[in-house]
């Protein structure tokens, strides 16, 4: 984790530092956006459509200039056909948690911006604009150890995954709400939470850099069958995924198992 602060692009630029710097410019250009649109009485919806089409620009021109021959998948663009025949992708959210981001002083909506290259996540970023920080792959973030009664579980603002029912039972874990899927997965790279777990299907967009991110930082990242996260895939739809300690990962997975194993047996 770093305060944001972006520096200039240049030929020789990486491409974790261009993630570092896409994530931290963009997410600047939202902060300012947001502001001005507050600041003029802009409803929640056009403060929120504006600021998905402004960073999506902005990130589209941006890896054009930087990286033309490289495909990207973006929440908010058209399909880059050049990606079905490439394994070199950049798979962006411009806005995550849009919602959060229409609401007048919540902070937790984040910009995402990873590299899927050679089968792999290769590099990767995650903004939080609105607190001024930003985690990257090179140089990674530093997970602090933390000492708890129980584990801290973090799910969804609007609904419980029925897996994180399953692993908030399984390890006997406290539970805390947070907006969007990057704020969610930064929280337990903060150490603030211990759990991510996710069931009710996202786009790789959701989580490609979050899971860049926590994988470098030493974290567990998965399918919640333990499977590894594939991107760049046809179908940009990922159902699942579960982020957590690497110390949780045998017991989080372990409950998932003993669930599914008891729901094959019902049947």
């Amino acid at each position: 984790m770093t305060d944001a602060v972006a520096t200039p692009g240049s030929p020789g630029e990486t491409d974790a530092e261009l993630a570092i710097r896409l994530a931290v410019e963009a997410g600047r250009l939202l902060v300012d956006l947001r502001a001005d649109l507050f600041g003029r009485g802009a409803p929640p919806w056009q403060v929120m459509d504006n600021g998905d089409l402004a960073s999506h620009r902005f990130l589209l021109e941006e890896l054009r200039a930087a990286r033309p021959e490289d495909a990207v998948m973006s929440e908010e663009g058209l399909e880059d056909v050049r990606r079905f025949g490439t394994d070199h992708c950049w798979i962006v959210d411009p806005l995550d948690g849009t919602n959060e981001f229409g609401e007048y002083g919540r902070v937790d909506w984040a910009v995402h911006v990873a590299l899927w290259s050679h089968g792999r996540l290769s590099a990767g970023a995650v903004s939080l604009p609105a607190l001024g920080l930003v985690f990257g792959t090179e140089p990674a973030a530093a997970v602090p150890a933390v000492e708890r009664a129980r584990p801290l579980l973090i799910t969804s603002r609007n609904r419980n995954p029925y897996s994180a029912v399953v692993v908030a039972r399984a390890l006997d874990c406290d539970a805390v709400r947070l907006g969007s899927a990057g704020a969610k997965a930064m929280a337990v790279v903060m150490g603030e939470a211990d759990v991510y777990v996710h069931d009710g299907g996202m786009y790789q967009w959701d989580s490609a850099a979050p899971v860049a991110v926590a994988l470098a930082a030493g974290l567990h990242a998965s399918r919640l069958d333990g499977s590894p996260l594939v991107y760049n895939e046809r179908d940009p739809w990922l159902p699942d995924f579960v982020i957590c300690r690497p110390e949780l990962a045998d017991p989080v997975l372990d409950a998932l198992r003993a669930h599914r194993t008891q729901r094959t047996s019902w049947r």
